[in-house]
């Protein structure tokens, strides 16, 4: 079977791709997922899924790499933990509403493709990233990806 595609959201000034590549081979979790959609599509990953990294919330919003799913779902250990800004009281040990994977580094892009980019593309425009922008994780279709590679590689 295939992989599938994802878009991952981080704010770099947060978590950027260089700390992801800081990581190596154990890769790093990619917690604080707090949208219901995005945690579901989470859950969704399977080992070796591609994992588009975007940088958002910065100067240029953009797709700067990619990662691999090393870990599928399993639950966000920071929702129970009352000291974690990701804590969430509605969670408990025997019901963590929450999940992460684990991500890995792969490839950082020399010319990352941009949000204008992105928008102003026929194909692209369409993307839930465009059309659902809240949303921190999001499917890629296949289509979508050769358009983007294409974008990165032009």
């Amino acid at each position: 079977m295939a992989a599938s595609i994802w878009l991952l959201k981080s704010e770099p000034n947060e978590f950027s791709i260089d700390d992801l590549q800081a990581r190596g081979k154990q890769g790093e979790p990619w917690n604080g997922i707090r949208n219901f959609q995005a945690r579901n599509f989470m859950r969704e990953m399977s080992i070796g899924d591609i994992a588009l990294i975007y940088h958002s919330a910065c100067k240029t919003p953009a797709i700067v790499g990619y990662g691999t799913v090393i870990q599928t779902a399993y639950p966000d250990a920071d929702a129970l933990n009352p000291q974690s800004k990701y804590y969430d009281e509605k969670s408990s040990a025997g019901n963590n509403r929450w999940s992460l994977v684990d991500i890995q580094f792969s490839e950082k892009w020399s010319k990352p493709v941009t949000l204008k980019q992105l928008k102003t593309h026929p194909i692209l425009s369409e993307m839930k990233l465009i059309k659902q922008s809240r949303l921190s994780i999001s499917p890629v279709t296949a289509a979508e990806f050769d358009e983007i590679l294409a974008l990165k590689d032009s």
